[in-house]
């Protein structure tokens, strides 16, 4: 089928994150590992009444041969409030290709930032354009953030390179929808405040203009302060992973076994729907949707 050549008006993704930005605050772009997860985020968005991006890393597309996905796009679709379907931190071209031509993601993060620049921006390029001849938007990463987790693997060890602003236009001449910029900010593990460059954060969001929008990284840990001054920098999609996921996993550890599963199933999904809710309102997208 055909892609309109006006389709970036209609795609999910790029309408969730503009309007987020124009409205300076941020969406929820929260992991998902299982259906509980998928169902508690989305109660959750449709509760705050908040825009939500759920995400998934590789792993679900090959591990679970997109089961999951399809599961997620037909929830969301059924929704009453926007919610997209994003692949984070994808750096196999095959998998990226699959992806973009057999799963129903609105949006790919298209990672090559494990090569070095000239590569990382070259391998981009191509695949952005493959991803959009196909309706697909994309995110990208200048530079390299520090750090390693779930579907990051491959970064693991390499030096960080905070993004410069050659990067930032070059990048942007890729046709990226979406920057994932290193300004100090780690995978993994929170790494504290005293690292994090917000003035060269704040320059990327002025360089951007509304040619893109700005993805935010590395969230494990950061409190509510921390991350409010983020998005008042500029970030738009934020990404979280056990920011949501924390109490879920707690009372798993201590209730398995201990009640009937079908009630350990749906008390775990309203550890979901409580704790996204909680930085939902941090991230002032309650009630914007």
């Amino acid at each position: 089928m055909a892609v309109p050549h006006d389709w970036k008006s209609s795609n999910r993704t790029i309408q969730i994150l503009q309007a987020a930005s124009q409205g300076n605050y941020g969406v929820i772009a929260a992991i998902a590992y299982n259906l509980e997860q998928v169902l508690g985020l989305i109660r959750a968005a449709e509760e705050a009444r908040s825009p939500l991006i759920i995400q998934f890393f590789p792993w679900a597309v090959t591990f679970w041969d997109g089961l999951i996905v399809r599961a997620a796009a037909e929830a969301a679709a059924r929704a009453t409030v926007p919610i997209s379907i994003h692949l984070d931190h994808a750096q196999d071209e095959a998998v990226i290709m699959r992806a973009a031509d057999t799963l129903p993601f609105d949006s790919i993060m298209v990672d090559m930032s494990h090569y070095e620049k000239a590569d990382n921006l070259a391998r981009t390029a191509r695949l952005v354009r493959y991803c959009n001849e196909r309706g697909v938007a994309t995110e990208a990463e200048p530079g390299r953030i520090e750090g390693a987790e779930d579907g990051v693997v491959d970064t693991a060890g390499l030096e960080a390179s905070k993004t410069t602003s050659e990067e930032v236009d070059e990048f942007i001449a890729t046709g990226v929808d979406s920057l994932a910029p290193a300004f100090g900010n780690m995978h993994g593990e929170f790494g504290g405040t005293e690292q994090l460059d917000f003035e060269r954060l704040e320059q990327i969001q002025r360089q951007i203009g509304n040619r893109a929008t700005i993805a935010l990284h590395g969230t494990n840990g950061y409190p509510a302060d921390l991350m409010k001054r983020c998005i008042a920098a500029g970030a738009a999609k934020i990404n979280v992973n056990r920011l949501v996921l924390e109490d879920y996993y707690t009372h798993l550890q201590s209730q398995v076994g201990k009640v009937p599963h079908t009630t350990l199933i749906e008390q775990g999904v309203e550890k979901v729907i409580n704790q996204t809710k909680e930085w939902m309102d941090i991230c002032m997208s309650s009630g914007k949707a």
